[in-house]
Formats: C-alpha cells, sequence, structure tokens
C-alpha cells in the first residue's frame, strides 16, 4: 500500500529511471526540476531538471510521454516516461502557462500568457503548428469530442472564458465573469464545465449549451484545481485557504468530504484505480497521498513550491469503478479517440448519436455487425498492446483503446 514517507529533499536523485508502472511527475516552481515517484512504492525515483518555473503538465493517454511548461521561459520540455530524461526542448512563446492534450492525443494546447496566445504543438513532431489569439491565457481545457476547447482568460477589466473552436483555431464568443478565472475542467461527458475565480469561496458549474452558470458548489477559502475525472462518481477540488481535498458530487452540487493535506495546496491526480489521490502542496513543499476511502493521508517531501503533478496511468481516461472504461459514441466520433485500461479490463462503447454504427477492431477480434441508437457493447481486453478500431459504416471514424 502507498504510504512511505519519503524524508529529506530529492534534488540528489539520479536523473533518469527504467521503473515501469505508475509514476508521479511532480514539478517544482523554484527548483526547475520534475520530481519522479515511484507510486507503488512512495518512493523518489528521479530528478529532472527542466525550464524555469515549471508550470503546466499534461501526459500522453498511453503514458509515455510527459509535457513540461516553463513559465520563467518560452519552453516546453518533453519527457519520455521510459527513461525519465528529456528528449525534446520546444520554444512556443514567452510564459507558458496550463496545458492540455486533444481528446484523440494528436494536438497539445499551450496558453502563452505572456504573447496573448494559445500555440497548438503537433505531438507526431513536436513542432508548433498554429496559433489561437486569447487575451492573457492562464489554463485550457477540451471537451471530450474535441471540437471545443473553453481557455480561463485572465485580461485585467475583461475576465472571462474564451470559447476556441478547435476545426477553424479561434474564439467564437466569450463567457464574461466578474473575477479572475483559475482553473477549469470539463466534467460529466462534457455537460458541465467547472471553474474557480479568485476571491470566491466557491466553484463555477457551467452549462456549455447556454455558457450559464447553473449551480455553484460552496468551498472553504480560494478554491484552485477542479475537476470530475472519467469514471468517477465524485468531483474533487483543491481549496487552499484551509489546506484540504474537498469531494463533491456533481449530481447534488454539494460537499461530500473535506480531507486535510498540506500547506497551500495547488493540484492534485488520481491514481489508475481511481482511490487514490495525489496533491501538491506548494506550501510544504511534499505531496499529500490521500486514500479517498478511509481519508488516511501520507506525506511524500519532493522539492521547493511544487505546483502541478500527472500520474502514468492515472484516472483521467482510465478505469472506473466498476472495472471499465466508456466510450460515448457521438456527433460520428469515439469520445474520447483514445483510451488507456489496465489488462483484464473492459471497456464499454455507448452509441448516442442518431445513426447505427459498428465496431471492427484491427486486431480481428470481437466488434459489432450493428449498434444501434442507444445500444452498447463490451468488450474485456486480456493482454498488453494498442487495439485500433474503426466503424465499419463509417471508415473516417477510428479511435484506439491502449491496455497498459
Amino acid at each position: 500500500m502507498l504510504g512511505l514517507a519519503v524524508a529529506g529533499s530529492m534534488l540528489a536523485m539520479a536523473a533518469s529511471s527504467a521503473h515501469a508502472g505508475s509514476k508521479a511527475y511532480v514539478g517544482n516552481f523554484t527548483d526547475n526540476t520534475v520530481s519522479v515517484i515511484d507510486t507503488s512504492t512512495g518512493s523518489a525515483i528521479a530528478t529532472i531538471p527542466v525550464a524555469a518555473g515549471p508550470h503546466g503538465m499534461a501526459i500522453s493517454q498511453d503514458g509515455s510521454t510527459v509535457y513540461v511548461t516553463g513559465d520563467g521561459s518560452s519552453s516546453l520540455n518533453v519527457i519520455d516516461t521510459a527513461t525519465d530524461r528529456v528528449t525534446k526542448t520546444v520554444d512556443v512563446g514567452k510564459k507558458p502557462n496550463g496545458i492540455t492534450l486533444t481528446p484523440d492525443g494528436k494536438l497539445l494546447l499551450v496558453t502563452l500568457y505572456g504573447e496573448d496566445r494559445i500555440a497548438l504543438v503537433d505531438t507526431a513532431t513536436n513542432d508548433v503548428v498554429g496559433t489561437i489569439p486569447v487575451p492573457k491565457p492562464h489554463t485550457v481545457s477540451v471537451e471530450p469530442s474535441g471540437k471545443l476547447a473553453y481557455a480561463t482568460s485572465q485580461e485585467p477589466g475583461h475576465f472571462g472564458l474564451a470559447v476556441i473552436d478547435l476545426g477553424s483555431r479561434s474564439v467564437v464568443r466569450t463567457v464574461p465573469l466578474d473575477k479572475t478565472p483559475r482553473d477549469g475542467e470539463f466534467g460529466g461527458a462534457g455537460k458541465r464545465f467547472y471553474f474557480t475565480e479568485a476571491g470566491v469561496a466557491a466553484v463555477q458549474v457551467l452549462d456549455p449549451t447556454s455558457d450559464k452558470i447553473v449551480a455553484q458548489i460552496p468551498t472553504g477559502e480560494s478554491p484552485h484545481f477542479v475537476d470530475l475525472f472519467d469514471g468517477t462518481k465524485l468531483g474533487v477540488v483543491v481549496v487552499q485557504g484551509p489546506g484540504q481535498l474537498m469531494l463533491f458530487d456533481p449530481d447534488t452540487n454539494k460537499e461530500v468530504r473535506s480531507i486535510a493535506v498540506g500547506k497551500q495546496p495547488h493540484w492534485a491526480a488520481l491514481s489508475p484505480d481511481g482511490k487514490t489521490a495525489y496533491v501538491t502542496n506548494e506550501g510544504s513543499n511534499d505531496v499529500s497521498v490521500v486514500d479517498l476511502e478511509s481519508g488516511r493521508v501520507t506525506t511524500i517531501a519532493v522539492g521547493q513550491a511544487p505546483r502541478k503533478l500527472v500520474v502514468r496511468g492515472g484516472a483521467k481516461h482510465s478505469a472506473d469503478a466498476g472495472g471499465g472504461a466508456k466510450v460515448l459514441i457521438a456527433n460520428f466520433a469515439f469520445n474520447p479517440g483514445s483510451i488507456t485500461i489496465r489488462p483484464g479490463q473492459r471497456v464499454t462503447w455507448s452509441n448516442d448519436d442518431g445513426s447505427p454504427h459498428a465496431l471492427v477492431f484491427n486486431d480481428g477480434v470481437g466488434g459489432t455487425v450493428s449498434l444501434s441508437p442507444g445500444q452498447s457493447f463490451t468488450r474485456t481486453f486480456a493482454k498488453a498492446g494498442t487495439y485500433e478500431y474503426s466503424c465499419s459504416f463509417h471508415p473516417y471514424m477510428t479511435a484506439k483503446v491502449v491496455v497498459a
């Protein structure tokens, strides 16, 4: 079980590792490093030098690559998780903040606070292939269909959520806000957008179809990171003032439980099974490991001012509480376009479209002759590998399941 407290600094650790399995990557803002933690033992296994002020972090859905932006630089570092080394540094523009991947994993969106735009990076080549003007963008989140993205825009006097059409690569509208938006994430298969604002002790719940705030979830002072991870029943909020990880019920928009973590918590990520949360504590230079069922918390010391983190094999697109993952078929697309599970787990496809579809797998196993609207199909994947599939009725509809 997780929970070995790791004392002291990890700066003396080697900068490479051949460890496999679940690992956490923690960006230490002051140290200009990323700490690597073996989550099965709770021990530090590497420290990776990166660009100044590691701020935004994202991980590919197959867990092979971690992306880190340097807020005090113009750099995006690309880390190979097999060796835990930086394999490429990309010049993206001044003061890169938040980053996120599109559901198909083909594009990385990088908010450039210092240049009032979002850079688009092709993950196949790690080259910048486009740009979208957005005033003072901080974080960005892409809806499950991959068509729209919402960016928190922190332009003084003009705070808002910039709604971006990724097809035309342009801002189609802006949702005005009275306060400075901090973090925002899609949840509930894209049916809700959850975000926090500076000076507001609540999570705002936005309906993306109307761009109206339909609910508020009261929190303690200074809520920051908020998310509703795929396949989980509860949402999580990092509340900086009281130093808590708050769990909330998205059906009632009410607090379920608050768990004390470290000082000035900043970000959170979940384990592959969704039972453990990892919280960075910027004010106490450590990571809290939280057993979500019992509320038990253990601590792992990291570098100075840890902010963002990601978990290899984490729960963003992983197993749900029932031991499987879900793919929604809508608007003639598989959402998400790539999903990662463990051997022995299942994936369920649900047709939420107005047209029938049919699944065919490249390995020649399973599939469906036809899947009518409202019907579902489930397949269990016993062995590790990448399973590509498509719709035989509409061959341009392609996606994959990664079993790792």
